[in-house]
Protein backbone atom coordinates (compact mmCIF):
# COMPACT_ATOMS: atom_id res chain seq x y z
CA UNK A 1 0.00 0.00 0.00
CA UNK A 2 2.67 2.58 0.99
CA UNK A 3 4.59 1.24 -2.07
CA UNK A 4 1.75 2.54 -4.32
CA UNK A 5 1.37 5.51 -2.43
CA UNK A 6 5.28 6.59 -3.16
CA UNK A 7 4.88 5.77 -6.62
CA UNK A 8 1.91 7.83 -6.80
CA UNK A 9 3.73 10.67 -4.99
CA UNK A 10 6.54 9.96 -7.00
CA UNK A 11 4.53 10.50 -10.48
CA UNK A 12 2.82 13.75 -9.28
CA UNK A 13 6.45 15.24 -8.43
CA UNK A 14 7.03 15.07 -11.99
CA UNK A 15 7.16 18.53 -13.57
CA UNK A 16 4.78 18.70 -16.51
CA UNK A 17 5.39 19.69 -20.03
CA UNK A 18 4.12 23.49 -20.88
CA UNK A 19 3.75 24.60 -24.30
CA UNK A 20 3.69 28.86 -25.28
CA UNK A 21 1.67 29.74 -27.85
CA UNK A 22 2.11 32.90 -29.83
CA UNK A 23 -0.58 34.14 -31.74
CA UNK A 24 -1.50 37.17 -33.99
CA UNK A 25 -4.54 38.74 -31.97
CA UNK A 26 -5.37 40.15 -35.47
CA UNK A 27 -6.40 36.61 -36.66
CA UNK A 28 -9.68 35.44 -36.27
CA UNK A 29 -10.39 31.99 -34.21
CA UNK A 30 -8.52 33.57 -31.08
CA UNK A 31 -11.58 32.13 -28.89
CA UNK A 32 -12.08 28.91 -30.54
CA UNK A 33 -8.14 28.48 -30.59
CA UNK A 34 -7.94 29.09 -26.56
CA UNK A 35 -10.41 26.52 -25.73
CA UNK A 36 -8.80 23.90 -27.78
CA UNK A 37 -5.59 24.72 -26.34
CA UNK A 38 -7.45 23.76 -23.11
CA UNK A 39 -8.46 20.85 -24.13
CA UNK A 40 -5.10 19.57 -25.71
CA UNK A 41 -3.02 20.12 -22.51
CA UNK A 42 -6.16 18.37 -20.47
CA UNK A 43 -5.66 14.92 -22.68
CA UNK A 44 -1.81 15.55 -22.71
CA UNK A 45 -0.77 16.41 -19.71
CA UNK A 46 0.36 19.48 -19.71
CA UNK A 47 0.48 22.76 -17.75
CA UNK A 48 -1.27 25.73 -18.30
CA UNK A 49 0.08 26.83 -21.42
CA UNK A 50 2.32 30.85 -21.83
CA UNK A 51 0.06 33.14 -23.71
CA UNK A 52 1.84 36.03 -26.16
CA UNK A 53 0.56 38.56 -28.37
CA UNK A 54 2.45 38.93 -31.31
CA UNK A 55 3.38 42.70 -32.29
CA UNK A 56 2.84 45.13 -35.25
CA UNK A 57 6.68 45.54 -35.05
CA UNK A 58 7.21 41.74 -34.12
CA UNK A 59 5.57 39.36 -35.48
CA UNK A 60 6.54 36.62 -33.17
CA UNK A 61 10.21 36.33 -33.56
CA UNK A 62 10.97 38.26 -30.07
CA UNK A 63 8.04 36.28 -28.48
CA UNK A 64 9.54 32.90 -29.63
CA UNK A 65 12.90 34.07 -27.53
CA UNK A 66 10.99 34.77 -24.60
CA UNK A 67 9.36 31.53 -24.45
CA UNK A 68 12.64 29.57 -25.18
CA UNK A 69 14.05 31.38 -22.41
CA UNK A 70 10.75 30.65 -20.42
CA UNK A 71 12.11 27.12 -20.86
CA UNK A 72 8.55 25.88 -22.35
CA UNK A 73 8.76 22.61 -24.02
CA UNK A 74 6.86 23.29 -26.83
CA UNK A 75 5.96 26.77 -28.88
CA UNK A 76 2.78 27.01 -31.01
CA UNK A 77 2.75 29.48 -33.85
CA UNK A 78 -0.52 30.47 -34.40
CA UNK A 79 -1.16 32.63 -37.63
CA UNK A 80 -0.22 32.94 -41.01
CA UNK A 81 3.12 32.40 -42.92
CA UNK A 82 4.84 35.88 -41.24
CA UNK A 83 3.97 34.45 -37.66
CA UNK A 84 5.24 31.26 -38.57
CA UNK A 85 8.46 32.53 -39.70
CA UNK A 86 8.83 35.07 -37.31
CA UNK A 87 8.65 32.05 -34.45
CA UNK A 88 10.77 29.46 -36.39
CA UNK A 89 13.57 32.01 -37.02
CA UNK A 90 14.51 32.15 -33.22
CA UNK A 91 13.47 29.03 -32.65
CA UNK A 92 16.06 27.46 -35.32
CA UNK A 93 18.62 26.04 -34.13
CA UNK A 94 17.31 25.67 -30.37
CA UNK A 95 15.77 22.22 -30.58
CA UNK A 96 12.46 23.19 -29.44
CA UNK A 97 9.09 21.70 -31.12
CA UNK A 98 7.38 24.38 -33.65
CA UNK A 99 3.63 23.39 -33.75
CA UNK A 100 1.23 25.17 -36.06
CA UNK A 101 -1.92 26.05 -35.88
CA UNK A 102 -2.82 27.91 -39.38
CA UNK A 103 -4.81 31.05 -38.94
CA UNK A 104 -3.60 33.08 -42.40
CA UNK A 105 -5.08 33.12 -46.03
CA UNK A 106 -1.77 31.52 -47.54
CA UNK A 107 -0.66 29.16 -45.06
CA UNK A 108 1.99 27.63 -47.47
CA UNK A 109 4.44 25.69 -45.07
CA UNK A 110 1.63 23.84 -43.24
CA UNK A 111 -0.07 23.22 -46.70
CA UNK A 112 3.51 21.67 -47.54
CA UNK A 113 3.44 19.51 -44.45
CA UNK A 114 0.19 18.56 -44.36
CA UNK A 115 -0.77 20.27 -41.60
CA UNK A 116 -4.87 21.00 -40.91
CA UNK A 117 -5.57 24.76 -42.38
CA UNK A 118 -9.11 24.73 -42.20
CA UNK A 119 -9.48 23.00 -38.48
CA UNK A 120 -8.46 24.76 -35.57
CA UNK A 121 -9.07 21.89 -33.39
CA UNK A 122 -7.30 19.22 -35.93
CA UNK A 123 -4.42 21.49 -35.62
CA UNK A 124 -3.92 21.99 -32.11
CA UNK A 125 -3.83 18.33 -31.48
CA UNK A 126 -1.52 17.89 -33.94
CA UNK A 127 0.57 20.01 -31.99
CA UNK A 128 0.32 18.66 -28.78
CA UNK A 129 0.97 14.95 -30.05
CA UNK A 130 2.69 15.18 -33.66
CA UNK A 131 6.10 13.52 -34.24
CA UNK A 132 9.16 16.01 -34.05
CA UNK A 133 10.63 16.18 -37.89
CA UNK A 134 13.44 18.56 -38.61
CA UNK A 135 13.37 19.91 -41.88
CA UNK A 136 15.83 23.06 -43.12
CA UNK A 137 15.45 26.77 -43.28
CA UNK A 138 16.64 28.90 -45.98
CA UNK A 139 19.19 32.20 -44.82
CA UNK A 140 18.96 35.09 -46.84
CA UNK A 141 21.65 37.66 -46.45
CA UNK A 142 20.34 40.22 -48.86
CA UNK A 143 21.83 44.18 -49.66
CA UNK A 144 19.54 46.67 -49.93
CA UNK A 145 19.74 49.77 -52.38
CA UNK A 146 20.85 52.32 -49.84
CA UNK A 147 23.80 49.38 -48.97
CA UNK A 148 22.59 48.21 -45.58
CA UNK A 149 22.74 44.44 -45.18
CA UNK A 150 20.14 41.84 -43.41
CA UNK A 151 19.66 38.51 -42.57
CA UNK A 152 16.33 36.72 -42.99
CA UNK A 153 14.94 33.37 -42.88
CA UNK A 154 12.50 31.70 -45.20
CA UNK A 155 10.46 28.10 -45.06
CA UNK A 156 9.16 27.89 -48.12
CA UNK A 157 10.67 30.01 -51.20
CA UNK A 158 11.88 33.02 -51.74
CA UNK A 159 11.57 35.09 -54.84
CA UNK A 160 13.48 38.45 -56.48
CA UNK A 161 11.32 39.90 -59.76
CA UNK A 162 7.33 39.43 -60.71
CA UNK A 163 6.27 36.96 -57.44
CA UNK A 164 7.38 40.03 -55.34
CA UNK A 165 5.57 42.32 -57.74
CA UNK A 166 2.52 40.31 -57.32
CA UNK A 167 2.63 40.17 -53.90
CA UNK A 168 2.90 43.67 -54.05
CA UNK A 169 0.22 44.59 -55.77
CA UNK A 170 -2.03 41.94 -54.02
CA UNK A 171 -5.31 43.60 -52.71
CA UNK A 172 -5.56 43.31 -49.35
CA UNK A 173 -9.08 43.61 -48.46
CA UNK A 174 -9.46 40.07 -51.76
CA UNK A 175 -7.11 38.43 -49.83
CA UNK A 176 -9.29 38.55 -46.82
CA UNK A 177 -12.10 37.73 -48.69
CA UNK A 178 -10.60 35.13 -51.11
CA UNK A 179 -7.60 33.82 -49.34
CA UNK A 180 -4.72 32.88 -51.94
CA UNK A 181 -7.20 33.46 -55.07
CA UNK A 182 -6.31 37.10 -54.89
CA UNK A 183 -2.64 36.65 -55.55
CA UNK A 184 -4.26 35.30 -59.16
CA UNK A 185 -5.88 38.32 -59.19
CA UNK A 186 -2.30 40.09 -58.28
CA UNK A 187 -0.40 37.93 -61.21
CA UNK A 188 -3.08 38.59 -63.96
CA UNK A 189 -2.73 42.55 -62.90
CA UNK A 190 1.51 42.64 -62.92
CA UNK A 191 1.57 40.39 -66.01
CA UNK A 192 1.72 43.16 -68.31
CA UNK A 193 3.31 45.59 -66.83
CA UNK A 194 6.56 43.45 -65.45
CA UNK A 195 10.11 44.13 -67.12
CA UNK A 196 12.33 41.38 -66.84
CA UNK A 197 15.80 42.34 -65.06
CA UNK A 198 19.21 40.97 -65.79
CA UNK A 199 21.22 39.10 -63.26
CA UNK A 200 24.18 36.90 -62.43
CA UNK A 201 23.57 34.03 -60.25
CA UNK A 202 25.99 31.03 -58.98
CA UNK A 203 25.11 28.30 -57.08
CA UNK A 204 28.23 27.17 -54.41
CA UNK A 205 31.58 28.10 -56.14
CA UNK A 206 30.63 26.94 -59.84
CA UNK A 207 30.44 28.50 -62.87
CA UNK A 208 28.71 32.24 -62.83
CA UNK A 209 25.16 32.15 -64.73
CA UNK A 210 24.07 35.26 -66.70
CA UNK A 211 20.31 36.14 -67.44
CA UNK A 212 17.41 37.65 -68.35
CA UNK A 213 15.06 36.52 -65.93
CA UNK A 214 11.44 37.67 -65.10
CA UNK A 215 12.02 36.07 -61.71
CA UNK A 216 14.38 33.45 -59.83
CA UNK A 217 13.19 31.35 -56.93
CA UNK A 218 15.10 29.72 -53.98
CA UNK A 219 12.75 27.38 -52.50
CA UNK A 220 12.60 24.86 -49.70
CA UNK A 221 9.52 23.18 -50.63
CA UNK A 222 7.51 22.69 -54.10
CA UNK A 223 4.06 23.07 -53.62
CA UNK A 224 1.55 26.05 -53.92
CA UNK A 225 -1.58 26.48 -53.45
CA UNK A 226 -4.02 25.22 -56.11
CA UNK A 227 -2.17 21.91 -56.01
CA UNK A 228 0.43 23.98 -58.11
CA UNK A 229 3.83 21.73 -58.14
CA UNK A 230 6.13 24.41 -58.99
CA UNK A 231 9.37 22.05 -58.17
CA UNK A 232 8.16 18.25 -58.03
CA UNK A 233 11.68 17.57 -56.22
CA UNK A 234 12.01 19.75 -53.71
CA UNK A 235 12.38 18.10 -50.47
CA UNK A 236 12.16 19.78 -46.66
CA UNK A 237 15.33 18.13 -45.12
CA UNK A 238 17.70 17.10 -48.08
CA UNK A 239 20.10 20.14 -47.34
CA UNK A 240 19.63 21.46 -50.62
CA UNK A 241 17.90 24.71 -51.79
CA UNK A 242 15.88 24.45 -55.21
CA UNK A 243 16.80 27.80 -57.91
CA UNK A 244 13.97 27.91 -60.48
CA UNK A 245 14.58 30.72 -62.85
CA UNK A 246 11.76 31.79 -65.05
CA UNK A 247 12.91 33.36 -68.11
CA UNK A 248 10.37 33.83 -70.40
CA UNK A 249 10.93 35.54 -73.57
CA UNK A 250 6.93 36.32 -74.41
CA UNK A 251 3.68 35.39 -73.85
CA UNK A 252 3.98 31.81 -75.22
CA UNK A 253 7.23 31.76 -73.05
CA UNK A 254 4.74 32.15 -69.72
CA UNK A 255 2.50 29.83 -71.47
CA UNK A 256 5.16 27.09 -71.65
CA UNK A 257 5.86 27.75 -68.06
CA UNK A 258 2.08 27.56 -67.13
CA UNK A 259 1.85 24.20 -68.52
CA UNK A 260 5.21 23.09 -66.86
CA UNK A 261 3.84 23.58 -63.37
CA UNK A 262 0.24 22.30 -63.79
CA UNK A 263 0.15 19.57 -66.22
CA UNK A 264 4.48 18.38 -66.69
CA UNK A 265 5.02 18.56 -62.69
CA UNK A 266 1.48 17.47 -61.52
CA UNK A 267 0.75 14.99 -64.02
CA UNK A 268 3.01 13.83 -66.46
CA UNK A 269 6.01 13.28 -64.17
CA UNK A 270 3.60 10.56 -62.12
CA UNK A 271 4.05 7.90 -64.81
CA UNK A 272 7.18 6.48 -66.77
CA UNK A 273 5.51 7.46 -69.30
CA UNK A 274 4.95 11.12 -68.59
CA UNK A 275 8.26 10.80 -67.94
CA UNK A 276 9.32 9.85 -71.01
CA UNK A 277 7.17 12.37 -72.86
CA UNK A 278 8.58 15.26 -71.06
CA UNK A 279 12.21 13.85 -71.90
CA UNK A 280 11.30 14.18 -75.86
CA UNK A 281 9.59 17.50 -75.81
CA UNK A 282 11.19 19.47 -72.82
CA UNK A 283 13.44 21.62 -75.75
CA UNK A 284 11.31 24.35 -75.27
CA UNK A 285 10.37 24.31 -71.79
CA UNK A 286 13.74 24.30 -71.33
CA UNK A 287 14.78 27.50 -72.72
CA UNK A 288 11.89 29.38 -70.03
CA UNK A 289 12.25 27.29 -66.82
CA UNK A 290 15.60 26.49 -65.58
CA UNK A 291 15.71 23.88 -62.22
CA UNK A 292 18.86 23.84 -60.18
CA UNK A 293 20.11 22.69 -56.54
CA UNK A 294 22.34 23.60 -54.75
CA UNK A 295 23.35 24.36 -51.04
CA UNK A 296 23.77 28.07 -51.98
CA UNK A 297 23.41 30.65 -54.42
CA UNK A 298 24.52 34.03 -54.68
CA UNK A 299 22.60 36.62 -56.73
CA UNK A 300 23.77 40.26 -58.04
CA UNK A 301 21.33 42.34 -59.89
CA UNK A 302 22.25 44.51 -62.75
CA UNK A 303 20.29 47.69 -63.66
CA UNK A 304 18.58 48.65 -60.35
CA UNK A 305 17.15 47.36 -57.74
CA UNK A 306 14.03 44.76 -57.97
CA UNK A 307 11.28 43.75 -55.20
CA UNK A 308 12.09 40.83 -53.11
CA UNK A 309 9.58 38.17 -51.02
CA UNK A 310 9.43 36.02 -48.62
CA UNK A 311 6.96 32.63 -47.99
CA UNK A 312 4.50 35.10 -50.00
CA UNK A 313 5.01 38.24 -48.09
CA UNK A 314 6.97 41.56 -49.46
CA UNK A 315 10.60 42.44 -48.35
CA UNK A 316 11.00 45.68 -50.37
CA UNK A 317 13.73 45.74 -53.08
CA UNK A 318 17.16 44.54 -53.05
CA UNK A 319 20.07 44.85 -55.30
CA UNK A 320 21.85 41.71 -54.15
CA UNK A 321 21.12 38.35 -52.18
CA UNK A 322 22.85 35.18 -50.89
CA UNK A 323 20.95 32.23 -50.04
CA UNK A 324 22.38 29.67 -47.89
CA UNK A 325 20.41 26.19 -46.12
CA UNK A 326 20.93 25.61 -42.68
CA UNK A 327 20.19 21.88 -42.82
CA UNK A 328 17.92 20.42 -40.23
CA UNK A 329 17.62 23.50 -38.17
CA UNK A 330 14.11 23.15 -37.08
CA UNK A 331 11.71 21.01 -35.11
CA UNK A 332 8.49 20.95 -36.49
CA UNK A 333 5.40 18.64 -35.10
CA UNK A 334 3.93 17.13 -38.48
CA UNK A 335 1.49 14.22 -38.95
CA UNK A 336 2.35 10.69 -37.98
Amino acid sequence: MSDDRNERQGDAAQPRLRAAVIFNPSKQGTDALRAAIGRAEERQSYAPSLWIETAVDDPGKGMAREAAEAGVDLVIAAGGDGTVRSVAAALRGTGIPLGIVPLGTGNLFARNLDIPVNDIDDAVVLAFAGIDRAVDVIVADVTRPDGDDETHVSLVMAGIGIDAEMIQNTNPELKKRVGWLAYVDAGLRALPASKPYRAVYRLESRRHHRARVASILVANLGYLPGNIELIPDAEIDDGHLDVVVLQPRNLLGWLLIWRTVVWENRVLRKSALGRQFIDLTSGNRKQQIVYRRGRSVELEIEGGPQEFEIDGDEFGSVVSARFRVDPAALVVRVPR
